[in-house]
Parts: C-alpha cells; structure tokens; sequence
C-alpha cells in the first residue's frame, strides 16, 4: 500500500520514529483494520514505525494567525510536535465539499466538534491549511471513489486509476487531484479558497509537473 511504502522510505531515510495516525469518524481500531493501515505498519517490521490511536488528552487549541474564519482549534499534539509531517489522502468524492483531497484529510489531526467544522467549511479547510504545512504530500489515486463518498460504500463507485501525486504545494496537488475527477481546481471551493489566501499555485499550466 501507499502507507506502507511511505513509511519504508521514512525509515530508510533514518527516520527514529514513524507514526501513523488519524482521527476517524468511526472507532479507529475498525478502521485502521479494515483499511489495512494497521496491517500495513506491521508490514514494516520495525520498532520505530507505530498505528497511534488518538489519545484524548493529546488535543491542544492553537491560534490560526493567519485565518480568515477558524481562528482557533483543537489539533493532535504529536502532529504539532513531529519534525516532519507527511500527509497521505486518499482521493474521493465527498457530499459536503465535492471532493477529499490533501486539505480536506487534514479533519483527521483535529479534534473539537468537528460537525461545526462544516458551517463555512471550505473557508476552514483553507485556514487549516494555512496552519498545518506538511513537509510533503502523497495523494492516493491508486483506486479512486468517484460517487457516494465518504461513507457510500458501493464498490461499483471505485475505479482503479493507479495514480499517486506527490508534492509540497497543498493547493496544486489538489487541483491536479480534482483532474481525476474531471474538474479543476477552481471548481473546488475550499481550493479556491486556499488560492486567494496565498497558500499555493491553483493554475497547472503555471505547475512543474513531473511524470513517472
């Protein structure tokens, strides 16, 4: 899986700890084990590389200077205290904000009532991400839910589309990831969103993109 290899090249690369965390909807010891995360962490065989199940006396309220609407919240300490952190989505369609790219899995390192998250949502996703800077992004595209997400469930909404986009540019990895889904960035509100606020390149004709 993507994780996994993630997590050898981090370990590979020197890396004294590799944690994998996330903060699901659902109970997350159901979850890591039906996505195959726990397996995959087990898969790497090292007392350094871990599944972290969220701890509640971890969330920590920030300052967002730099927001426009979410100026403060509750994020996961071990994530503000990494030295890298490296956020791997997985691409889907989604009913509140069309689509879950890089920005939008960023709901997994926070905590609070997240249902007030969605009251103005795209205008939040961008404020988030203008907080939390991951060192790198790794979108999965390898299968792609194009209808009914999150939580439809359908396997006839997946398609296999062995993609993986890579990069550091939160806004243009997204609007490279909303072309799977035959748009673009700037039909996206929390992208555009993000575009306005300076966080990154939404035009791709304007985006080194380089293919393997």
């Amino acid at each position: 899986t993507v994780v996994k290899k993630v997590g050898q090249k981090c370990l590979d690369a020197g890396a004294a700890k590799v944690l994998v965390l996330d903060n699901p909807c659902v109970d997350a010891r159901r979850s890591y084990a039906t996505s195959g995360i726990k397996a995959a962490v087990e898969g790497l065989k090292s007392p350094k590389a871990k599944v972290e199940y969220i701890d509640d006396n971890k969330w920590v309220t920030r300052k967002l200077p730099g927001a426009r609407k979410l100026t403060e919240w509750p994020f996961y300490r071990d994530v503000l205290d990494a030295d890298k952190l490296i956020n791997v989505p997985v691409a889907k369609n989604h009913g509140s904000t069309t689509l879950t790219l890089s920005m939008k899995n960023l709901m997994g390192i926070i905590g609070g009532n997240r249902g007030r998250i969605h009251v103005g949502i795209d205008q939040k996703l961008a404020d988030i991400s203008s907080f939390i800077k991951p060192a790198l992004i790794v979108l999965d595209a390898t299968r792609v839910m194009f209808d009914g997400g999150p939580s439809g469930g359908d396997l006839k909404r997946v398609r296999i589309t062995n993609q993986v986009i890579a990069g550091v540019d939160p806004v243009a990895v997204d609007s490279y990831g909303a072309t799977l889904f035959g748009m673009k960035g700037t039909d996206i509100g929390h992208i555009v969103r993000a575009s306005e606020m300076g966080l990154g390149q939404i035009d791709l004709s304007r985006v080194r993109i380089v293919g393997a």
